[in-house]
């Protein structure tokens, strides 16, 4: 009787035993489940807190290029703007000569010699008919004295206005401006081949508005801008370095009476000419 009473007292402590070491597996177990998923936790939170300071650091970065592209922006047309308030203010034209002189061209044939000007980068040249009526050969040079053969895309005898073409590479050319915004008395340049003396420059003011070519026709500025020959062909240019006329001629007798006609007349000209050789407009 009291074997077997200890063999029960042996059993019970062995079950208590297995129970307890049970219990204390289930305790760390749950432990370790609470602490993995608080681990979890703490990394998800890390990770979430690491990817919003990428898209903030991006975000940061973003704006900081878009401000300096905005300051460069800012700091190019700060500069356009005291180009032309020294243009307008003091006739210091000498920036807005060094960026419009690069699409000015001397026209060179065996009959006579001009000037013209590019008004697209692939080489559409812009000059009087005169100065290329009666040559068989025609060539254009540029103020970084490159030279090229140019063909002869049309003219309008009437208005005095020839389109050639150059074949080559991509160039330098002219923006032209709205000559219905032309005002009597503002000032003006020309940049041309006067008397053979390549890309020179002269200035004056608008003297008059409307006036009437050899042609009859009422569509030429009046200027006292001293054209000689050799300027033919070449831009009119206001403050801001655009086209708003073609010199075309001047008065023989008289000193610094010059006429350009107006580019939006021109224009449609222009682009009739293009449009039957090319189907295309060019301006």
């Amino acid at each position: 009787m009291k074997r077997h009473h200890k063999i029960v007292i042996g059993t019970s402590a062995v079950l208590i035993f297995v129970v307890t070491q049970l219990f204390l597996i289930y305790l760390i177990y749950d432990f370790s489940g609470q602490s993995l998923e608080a681990i979890n936790r703490t990394e998800q939170t890390l990770n979430d807190k690491i990817n919003l300071y990428k898209i903030e650091t991006q975000s940061q970065i973003s704006l900081l290029v878009d401000k300096v592209e905005e300051i460069s922006s800012e700091q190019i047309s700060l500069k356009d703007e005291i180009s032309k308030v020294k243009a307008t203010a003091s006739a210091d034209f000498s920036e807005i000569f060094e960026d419009s002189v690069k699409g000015v061209v001397t026209v060179l044939t065996d009959v006579s010699q001009g000037s013209g000007f590019i008004v697209t980068s692939d080489g559409f040249v812009i000059t009087n008919y005169h100065v290329v009526d009666g040559a068989s050969a025609a060539a254009v040079k540029t103020y970084s004295g490159e030279s090229y053969s140019v063909s002869l895309v049309g003219y309008n005898k009437n208005l005095d206005v020839a389109v050639l073409k150059i074949s080559g590479k991509s160039f330098d050319f002219l923006e032209l401006g709205n000559s219905d915004e032309i005002k009597i008395g503002e000032k003006v340049i020309a940049i041309g081949n006067p008397l053979g003396l390549d890309f020179t420059l002269t200035e004056g003011i608008v003297s008059a508005l409307n006036r009437e070519g050899i042609n009859g026709l009422p569509y030429y500025v009046q200027v006292d801008v001293a054209l000689n020959p050799g300027n033919s062909g070449g831009p009119l240019l206001n403050t801001q370095g655009q086209v708003i006329g073609i010199n075309n001629f001047k008065v023989a007798e008289a000193e610094s009476v010059g006429f350009a006609l107006e580019i939006n007349r021109a224009k449609s000209v222009i682009n009739e000419i293009t449009l039957e050789a090319f189907e295309k407009e060019i301006v």
